[in-house]
């Protein structure tokens, strides 16, 4: 009986414990939970008060910015003086270039610094130049011999020779006294007699360094055409004879109706190679210099029969040099042709050596397309791309691609929808005329607008 008394007494003593500890635990538990609520909530009130301050401020500096009290441009000022103060920089800064009172010290005042000029920059967007189309006469330098004489050209007088300047072949007028270099005439068939049609256009690159270089365009071959104007008052010189004159800062002309319009834009009185370009049209001229526009004379008393060339220099150093001169009959008008043949064919774009790169001179054409385009909404073009025969045909196709493209791209980017041009290269697969003189390969190598 005994024994059986101590095992109940052990049994319940144990069931006691494991009560005990089962109540404990649920004790601990619902204190930690408790724990949590009040962290959580505690967390929450710190929260949402943060919130409340951030959203007085920004009231607040509403409010101030509305009434233009001025607090935040102080308390700006008075951190970015507090930097300044603190700064061990060894550079000057404000407070380093005022004395005690505030006002500018005298020997840490920066000199003034002059504003720096805009460079000069060409606006061919205006230019109306359009070339003719059909090459009387062109020489590009290409294979002449330097010191030679230019071989498709006549002396008048001087001293001229080839050249080879500015990484390129030209026409050197090598100076001969104190008025500068000679003259020359081109060698054309029939010379003597009027070479020159009732339009066209005559295009040549000339070097400019200063206001002492000139460049003269006579409208006869003094040469070969004495007989022509010659009379019993005027003498068989070059100086009797009308011309245009080029110069840094725009154009003149002797004995054209005593017109003058000097005076261009700021790009020609920067040193550099010029494009000329002169228009002809029964009785008008138009002359160019770069993307200017210099002389527009509506009726002339004269009727030119041929060009000459010459330079002067005032300063007694090199007379000048000349390039890429290229004379053209002008054409009826491309629209015209549009109708007519259902396309019209252009030599006036152009491009560098080898390159699809269109030349500034070319815009003039360009234009000519894009306001034809505009006119004319239901327009639509096959650009055709075509080269001379130098070269491979692989090459040359691949190049009057580049070309065409290069061309369609720009008429793009003046404004014609991309819908309504496409681009083709021929290479010199479609000569207009023989490749054995450089009149022939610039004929060649010209850009054709299909209709389609």
């Amino acid at each position: 009986m005994r024994n059986l008394l101590i095992l109940l007494i052990s049994i319940f003593f144990l069931n006691g414990m494991a009560f005990s500890q089962i109540n404990l635990n649920k004790v601990v538990d619902r204190s930690v939970k408790k724990a949590e609520r009040n962290v959580e909530r505690r967390v929450e009130r710190r929260i949402d008060k943060g919130v409340d301050n951030v959203l007085d401020k920004t009231e607040e500096g509403i409010d101030e910015t509305v009434k233009g009290d001025g607090k935040d441009k102080k308390n700006d000022d008075k951190k970015s003086d507090d930097k300044n103060k603190g700064s061990k920089s060894d550079s000057k800064t404000e407070e380093s270039t005022t004395n005690d009172k505030g006002a500018p010290a005298k020997d840490e005042v920066p000199a003034p610094q002059e504003p720096e000029k805009p460079k000069p920059v060409l606006e061919w967007a205006k230019y109306d130049f359009v070339p003719g189309t059909e090459i009387i006469f062109e020489d590009n330098q290409e294979g002449e011999q330097n010191g030679e004489f230019p071989s498709k050209w006549d002396l008048v007088r001087g001293n001229v020779e080839n050249a080879n300047f500015d990484g390129g072949n030209v026409i050197y007028f090598i100076k001969v006294n104190s008025n500068g270099g000679g003259g020359i005439v081109p060698l054309i068939r029939n010379n003597s007699q009027d070479y020159l049609p009732d339009e066209f256009t005559i295009e040549f690159d000339a070097y400019f360094t200063d206001h002492h270089f000139t460049y003269f365009l006579f409208f006869a071959d003094y040469k070969n055409q004495k007989n022509i104007f010659r009379s019993g008052t005027e003498p068989a010189t070059w100086s009797a004879e009308k011309y245009l004159r080029f110069k840094q800062n725009g154009a003149d002309g002797k004995n054209i109706d005593s017109k003058t319009m000097p005076g261009t834009n700021s790009s020609t009185n920067n040193p550099g190679w010029r494009h000329i370009a002169v228009s002809f049209n029964k009785r008008a001229i138009k002359a160019y210099i770069d993307d200017t526009r210099i002389l527009n004379i509506p009726n002339v008393s004269f009727n030119p029969t041929g060009i000459g060339l010459s330079s002067q220099n005032s300063d007694g150093k090199k007379a000048g040099y000349i390039k890429n001169i290229r004379i053209a009959k002008g054409a009826v008008p491309l629209y015209d042709k549009v109708l007519t043949d259902g396309k019209f064919v252009t030599t006036g774009i152009k491009f560098d050596v080898n390159k699809a790169t269109i030349k500034a001179e070319s815009i003039g054409t360009i234009n000519y397309v894009v306001k034809m385009m505009q006119d004319n909404p239901t327009l639509r073009f096959s650009v055709e791309g075509h080269t001379d025969s130098d070269g491979e045909d692989a090459s040359n196709l691949k190049l009057s691609e580049a070309r065409a493209k290069a061309v369609m791209d720009k008429l793009v980017e003046s404004g014609i929808a991309k819908d309504r041009l496409t681009s083709k290269g021929h290479g010199e697969s479609k000569p207009m005329a023989a490749n054995d003189s450089p009149e022939g390969k610039a004929q060649n190598r010209r850009v054709e607008f299909v209709k389609f």
